[in-house]
């Protein structure tokens, strides 16, 4: 059985060009880049060139990357870094939906006296950029909210956003590690100080990822040590990742009209299908601007989990938009956040697309669902009197 992977806001396949890409520096060239002889000299030159591919993605400067260990890390070294330059300020502003790479850590800096302000999101999961300037005030070292929802794929408006901390004084951060070679970014136009990306979202291995920092923003680093990065990171260059991370970056740049155009299509046609076919759903975030590849949708009188472990019996690996799937009865942070009904929150699924979906791996979900849905609704007695009535 051949699987249909459609969880790629979780992780997405190595691309094979990028594979060949990294192959020759873990076993031939070996070098370390901060070495001042050749063989380390030739390493250095592909990280650099590295640097310059994801700075082209990002429409930023090379000086402006900064390599890390993951998207997690990124957002703890922005986070941290801004409470380092401004000592004297005790305030963080975030959103109920971000990712637990940076809820966790904004609920944890509360223990050590910081006042963290969380914004709502409305039933689309979308921001009232009016409650964040309500929340902005003199005491506001920085803001940080997601570029777009990992769960229902929203993209929130980070520029207006952005403009309007600036205008506060105070910084910006944005996790983007699911926007970027979705959407276009261009950073040389953008008020965002700080913007975090994870390679293994777009293709590249896991255990790279970037942290841009906008040239004359005020920094200090998370791992101090070495002189890597410009100071900014210290620690040996991850340089097989790295490169491979250069490599990603340029592809996505070259199929990012793909992401816009067939990659849509395909979900949006899962989208009329699967709704056409099974009665009493909903799409979470539906309303508003979503990235290209992402559908969320629910399903009442059924459970994530259940659903889950029968496409999985079909070779069918997508997500739940409820945390069952970790051992929880209780929906998504996410979800919850947005005022999704009690019984269309365990019942939602994630389908995230990437370029490599075909249009053969859409129809046979469409196919496998529904009856899934029925026999699911059979079995529950809040279905069978739905499907009684």
């Amino acid at each position: 059985m051949k699987e249909i992977y459609l969880d790629n806001n979780a992780t997405t396949k190595v691309d094979e060009r990028v594979f060949e890409e990294m192959r020759p520096y873990f076993c031939d060239l070996y070098g370390n880049p901060s070495s001042m002889h050749f063989f380390g000299g030739q390493v250095q030159k592909k990280v650099d060139e590295a640097r310059s591919r994801v700075a082209a993605l990002l429409g930023a400067l090379p000086d402006e990357i900064v390599f890390t260990a993951c998207g997690t890390e990124s957002d703890n070294a922005a986070i941290r870094s801004a409470l380092e330059v401004f000592p004297e300020k005790r305030h963080i502003i975030t959103s109920r939906v971000e990712h637990p790479a940076v809820l966790t850590q904004c609920r944890n800096l509360t223990k050590r006296g910081y006042r963290v302000t969380e914004l709502n999101v409305d039933g689309n999961g979308q921001l009232d950029l009016k409650e964040l300037e309500a929340a902005l005030d003199e005491d506001t070292a920085i803001v940080s909210l997601m570029y777009a929802n990992n769960e229902t794929g929203v993209i929130f408006p980070i520029e207006e956003a952005a403009r309007m901390v600036k205008a506060k004084g105070a910084l910006f951060h944005t996790d983007a590690v699911q926007a970027v070679g979705k959407i276009p970014l261009n950073m040389a136009d953008s008020a965002i100080d700080l913007l975090s990306l994870s390679g293994h979202k777009l293709h590249a291995p896991k255990g790279v990822g970037v942290l841009y920092v906008r040239r004359g923003t005020p920094f200090r680093p998370l791992l101090v040590g070495g002189h890597q990065e410009r100071g900014r990171r210290a620690g040996t260059e991850n340089t097989a990742s790295i490169i491979a991370m250069g490599k990603a970056c340029e592809l996505a740049h070259l199929h990012m009209p793909e992401e816009a155009g067939r990659v849509r299509e395909m979900r949006d046609r899962l989208e009329r299908e699967l709704t056409a076919l099974i009665p009493n759903t909903r799409i979470n975030g539906g309303g508003t601007n979503r990235l290209p590849n992402t559908l969320s949708i629910a399903m009442e009188f059924v459970e994530g989990e259940g659903i889950l472990l029968l496409l999985s019996e079909k070779g069918i690996c997508a997500s739940s938009g409820s945390a069952c799937t970790s051992g929880s009865l209780e929906p998504s942070h996410v979800l919850r956040a947005m005022g999704v009904p009690f019984t269309c929150a365990h019942g939602s699924i994630r389908f995230s697309l990437s370029r490599f979906t075909t249009d053969a791996e859409i129809d046979a979900v469409i196919e496998a669902l529904p009856p899934i849905i029925s026999r699911l609704r059979q079995m529950s007695p809040f279905g069978r009197e739905f499907l009684n009535k």
